[in-house]
């Protein structure tokens, strides 16, 4: 459908629409009651799971199935005939990845509203994705989709011409992207393994084949539909647990506008425990730890062998006094955990080191909740310089979530799918509100899991704490780690770690409710990464068979072929993908963050520019584009923990003005601006004849299509 297609085709279509999306929720309803119903009459738990899982995948299967395509202009925009409504909840579902829906909530537990030490996130995670997504609807989205192209690279290809200017837009999007997907096939993985109890890495592969059954046979007809089926499935997971807790702790379904109330509660519990005698015990415990693995950093080749020696000398004592196996055990696995080499032992001391004095901290390390900024401004010099490099932090990574948002080439691909620019438009406002009705959500659910852990869970004898506690501990123990430090058999708050990526996850079962809504939780979180993981290979693979290659004119001639090249990138794709994702390279929540950096810095200086300053060139892109992504990578990379433990520098040694590596982009970002506007002035634009798609205006338009 193109602009010119007559009304009643358009009425006809949507209504077809329609029907099919109400006959989807019907069958989503029953499964949810059937589950329901199978639960109270004995269904195992261990099936609920898995039935969940692959119920969902197929349904998804299915409509990826249905949608399947070979014609070049449906692989790669869907027709570009999507109603507004549909692509504003195609949209949310690309945008409400991994991150948002499995970490968003888990990050403000952990951080607070303003963030902590290394992690500045809070709610700015919540602002800068929401202000980046008016960034798109004012700036970016109609300007893009008035050119009529498939990729983002496309755009640097028409408004600059050449063939860098696209090749260099093509690599950054893959870069970007690829750091993206890695996250979500990590969750998508956590999530798998979880549900079905199988292992993390089996989890990966059985999650990957939904995403290839959705992404592989249709591109992004498929794609965008599925993403409908998948945010209609995570709206329903996460409004039913954060609606349930709310009603059970305040007597109102409406989270947002109740949680408030629990603030000032979950503030009295903390001070609380800041001064309680066990809670300071473990942080003394902790902070002796600490100094130990300090200690033991000063001399690494003396400490080895030192602890080799103990470990040895304490085996051949518990044998000697005729100790329990399981005991003798235990000092066997710690000798075996001794580092083989001195890396490795200062990069796993170091890490304890960290880890230790982070815990001997009050409240485990964690802020009070409704603290806006570490520090004092008013205190010592100390605590002056942490209150500044707190807010700072704050405000570099909203900033780079925001124009990161507006470069990510996932995202705005998906509005070259609508029919016109006015529809692109209204897509918009409906991202927003799709978006909106999660986003509001997400700070009361991590204030009503905060208050059901410290007031129901804190204080638990070890021999009452819930089994589900255990079973997640086997997934991963950096997932949830708990162990009695004082000895008192009772749980203590520093005596309990809980990872980010399972805040969301483990919500019904903190919060006492039916296996079911578990079941329905994953399920949403499963439908989260794969909408995300959708976009982001087909936008990878595009990129390498579209943008990138040994020159146009040497891929096949016809659109078909360029598809099924498309679709095998794809595949391949995945799967490096999931290989990466099996070692778990990092929190779900900092590889988004490192892909927004990335996007913002390679992207927005150059989209911007192009689109407001005709005198930008060729060459002043190119400039801007290497210059602002070398810093941004270089950044990251030299203020990567394990390689700074590798070469023996101080973990946060490499720091500009405090600021984290997470928003590496507020560095790239003003590095491009200023390395393109300098290129303009003093480098001579190419020659004209080098770049024939510039050629091609619209006058209607400006001086060039989009403008």
């Amino acid at each position: 459908m193109n602009e010119s297609t007559p009304a009643g085709i358009t009425s006809a279509y949507r209504w077809r629409i329609h029907r099919n999306v109400l006959i989807y929720i019907a069958i989503l309803l029953s499964l949810m009651g059937a589950m329901a119903w199978a639960e109270q009459w004995g269904l195992s738990r261990n099936l609920i799971g898995p039935i969940f899982l692959f119920s969902t995948v197929m349904i998804y299967a299915l409509i990826g199935i249905s949608g399947r395509t070979s014609d070049q202009d449906e692989y790669y925009v869907a027709g570009r005939r999507i109603p507004a409504m549909y692509n504003g909840m195609a949209t949310a579902a690309d945008w409400m990845s991994a991150a948002s829906f499995i970490s968003l909530a888990g990050a403000l537990y952990l951080q607070g509203f303003s963030g902590s030490g290394q992690q500045p996130g809070g709610l700015a995670y919540v602002m800068g994705w929401t202000g980046g997504f008016c960034l798109v609807a004012f700036l970016i989205a109609p300007q893009l989709r008035a050119m009529q192209l498939y990729t983002l690279p496309d755009y640097f290809d028409r408004r600059f011409g050449g063939r860098w200017p696209r090749i260099i837009a093509a690599l950054a999007s893959v870069l970007c992207s690829f750091t993206y997907v890695v996250a979500q096939i990590y969750g998508i993985g956590l999530i798998a393994s979880r549900l079905t109890g199988v292992q993390f890495e089996i989890g990966i592969l059985l999650g990957l084949g939904g995403v290839l059954l959705c992404s592989f046979l249709g591109g992004m007809r498929a794609i965008t539909w599925t993403q409908v089926a998948q945010y209609i499935m995570l709206l329903l997971a996460f409004l039913i647990p954060v609606s349930w807790l709310a009603y059970q702790q305040l007597g109102s379904p409406v989270a947002p506008l109740v949680y408030g109330a629990q603030l000032s509660r979950i503030e009295a519990i903390e001070k609380r425990l800041i001064n309680d005698p066990a809670e300071i015990e473990v942080r003394q415990e902790y902070a002796r730890r600490a100094r130990v693995f300090e200690a033991r950093l000063l001399d690494v080749d003396r400490a080895m062998v030192d602890l080799r020696q103990s470990l040895e000398d304490e085996i051949r004592e518990l044998k000697a006094q005729g100790a329990d196996f399981a005991s003798i055990a235990k000092a066997r696995r710690e000798l075996l955990a001794v580092p083989k080499d001195p890396a490795a032992a200062r990069e796993l001391w170091s890490k304890a080191m960290l880890d230790n004095q982070e815990r001997s901290l009050p409240l485990g390390g964690m802020p009070p909740h409704a603290q806006a900024f570490q520090g004092d401004p008013d205190g010592s010099p100390a605590q002056v310089r942490q209150f500044n490099e707190s807010r700072l932090n704050f405000m570099a990574l909203i900033f780079c979530l925001m124009v990161g948002t507006a470069g990510l080439p996932h995202l705005l691909t998906r509005f070259y799918t609508l029919p016109s620019v006015a529809e692109t438009r209204s897509s918009v406002a409906w991202s927003l509100f799709f978006i909106g009705l999660l986003y509001l959500s997400v700070p009361a659910l991590a204030v009503l899991v905060k208050f059901e852990v410290l007031n129901n869970l804190v204080g638990s004898s070890f021999e009452d704490l819930p089994s589900w506690m255990a079973q997640w501990a086997r997934v991963d123990s950096g997932l949830l780690e708990i162990s009695d430090v004082n000895g008192d058999r009772v749980l203590q708050l520093g005596e309990l770690k809980l990872g980010a990526d399972m805040i969301m996850l483990a919500t019904p079962e903190l919060g006492g409710m039916p296996f079911v809504v578990s079941g329905l939780v994953a399920a949403g979180g499963l439908a989260a990464a794969l909408s995300t993981a959708d976009g982001l290979l087909l936008t990878i693979s595009n990129a390498l068979v579209h943008d990138i290659g040994p020159g146009r004119a040497r891929k096949p001639k016809s659109a078909e072929g360029r598809v099924i090249l498309s679709k095998f990138a794809l595949l391949a794709v995945a799967m490096l993908a999931a290989v990466v994702a099996a070692f778990k390279p990092a929190q779900i929540l900092a590889l988004v963050s490192a892909s927004f950096s990335l996007a913002a810095a390679a992207f927005f200086p150059g989209m911007v520019l192009g689109m407001a300053w005709q005198r930008v060139h060729r060459k002043a892109v190119v400039v801007g584009m290497l210059s602002g992504l070398a810093v941004t990578v270089y950044y990251l990379v030299s203020n990567a923990q394990g390689l700074r433990h590798a070469l023996g520098l101080h973990p946060l040694g490499g720091l500009w003005f405090g600021i984290q590596p997470l928003s590496a982009g507020v560095f790239g970002v003003p590095v491009g601006f200023l390395a393109m506007i300098l290129a303009t002035w003093f480098l001579s634009p190419s020659a004209v004849s080098n770049a024939p798609q510039a050629q091609e205006a619209d006058p209607a338009l400006g001086h060039y299509p989009g403008l």
